[in-house]
């Protein structure tokens, strides 16, 4: 029997191999924070290191992301991933052990965090560019939007499992069973057989990293894109600062703001559903408009609105967001050279990764000068002007889905 088509990405080996694996790498991943943030304040007892741990991290990922892209092009997609998988398994097992025999200490935590994190960013790129090496590309939203919901999924509960596991048995637990994970997810890696890319000639590190700047920003439609996405991430950084004041001090205290982090949760799983079936004609265009929305989150909570009007401003504003990602993250690999593919998708990442620490930089000053209704409503704004203004690039309106359900820019060579 024929699976339906939102479903249909499965009927393919190497994807639904892939799926398999990254699930369940997922529902390890998805205890971490929890875990992580308990035991370095179990170890430190300090709100700083916790800070610290987290700042190191993310600062491991941005430095690796465009070197995991110039390798994710040079190399076998899957054996990077593979490579990043073993490493960051180990990372987390070594964790566990010493965490379960007591002698986990703050550098353990902080060392641990840089390495799983730099070897993460080899990890990125290179997923981004492996997918559509596994599915026929008119399957490929569908196939981006099944890994979505997977995330969303585990992500939901997973939180909520590993607090349990950190008040019962300790956080020592919830590393090792993503230690686990990380084998299961680099079984499936080993198995996958996917066509490779050859024919291309290669250059040194540096020349090949160039090489992928250069055809970023050869593409003035894909570089304005990441700037509107990258200012977005920024602006959004308002919400998740000022938000948990706002449910503290006029809707109600730390309740209101988990309601409106389920409803986020909601959200994410609600765009996961309508990517599986609405591939618009105009992807970019209707993706772009659709994630202008996402700002509705950001105006409900600075009147306040009612926290019913709220959370369903959430469950908008996420459902926006995943149907954007998996929008493109369809879209991009049918327009951009198959060898550049992992470089070009780790800048996207990288831009991601770094506006959003920005936003939060800014946004506390900012909202001291000026106040937080004033704030939220200004990045509201910032976020859903871009989104609206890139529609009329030229570039970004002549990427079509012809009736065979390819993505082309029409009137490219």
């Amino acid at each position: 029997m024929p699976l339906p088509a939102g479903l249909s990405p499965l009927a393919q080996p190497n994807f639904r191999l892939l799926w398999i694996g990254q699930g369940i790498s997922s529902a390890g991943d998805a205890l971490v924070p929890v875990a992580l943030a308990f035991a370095t304040l179990s170890i430190a007892r300090s709100a700083s290191a916790l800070g610290l741990v987290l700042a190191t991290s993310t600062l491991a990922r941005v430095i690796s992301l465009p070197i995991g892209g110039v390798w994710a092009d040079r190399l076998p997609r899957q054996r990077v991933m593979l490579a990043s998988d073993v490493i960051r398994g180990l990372v987390q097992a070594a964790i566990a052990a010493l965490l379960m025999t007591h002698t986990a200490q703050l550098w353990h935590l902080v060392l641990g965090g840089v390495v799983f994190n730099f070897a993460g960013g080899f990890f990125q790129p290179a997923s981004t560019a492996l997918t559509p090496l596994t599915v026929d590309a008119q399957k490929l939203q569908q196939a981006n939007a099944l890994m979505g919901l997977t995330r969303s999924t585990v992500w939901l509960v997973g939180p909520a499992v590993s607090g349990v596991l950190v008040a019962t048995v300790g956080p020592a637990v919830s590393f090792a069973i993503d230690a686990a994970t990380f084998a299961a997810s680099a079984t499936s890696l080993a198995f996958l057989n996917t066509r490779q890319i050859t024919g291309i000639e290669r250059k040194n590190f540096w020349r090949e990293l160039e090489d992928g700047i250069r055809a970023v920003a050869a593409r003035r439609w894909y570089l304005l894109n990441l700037g509107a996405h990258a200012v977005w991430n920024f602006a959004f950084a308002a919400f998740l600062v000022a938000g948990p004041i706002v449910a503290r001090d006029q809707l109600g205290g730390a309740s209101a703001w988990g309601f409106i982090g389920t409803s986020m949760a909601a959200g994410s799983m609600l765009g996961g559903l309508i990517a599986l079936r609405v591939t618009p004609r105009r992807p970019l265009i209707v993706a772009n408009l659709v994630l202008a929305l996402s700002s509705l989150q950001l105006l409900a909570i600075a009147v306040p609105a009612p926290i019913v009007v709220i959370m369903a401003a959430c469950v908008v504003g996420e459902a926006a967001l995943i149907f954007l990602n998996e929008v493109w993250f369809a879209t991009i690999p049918q327009l951009l050279p198959a060898d550049l593919l992992a470089r070009a998708t780790s800048f996207d990442w990288l831009l991601s990764i770094i506006a959003m620490p920005l936003g939060f930089a800014v946004t506390g000053p900012v909202a001291d000068h000026v106040g937080l209704r004033a704030t939220l409503i200004a990045a509201a704004l910032i976020m859903a002007v871009p989104c609206v203004l890139i529609v009329f690039v030229p570039g970004v309106r002549r990427v079509k889905r012809t009736a065979e359900g390819q993505v082309i820019l029409e009137g490219a060579v």
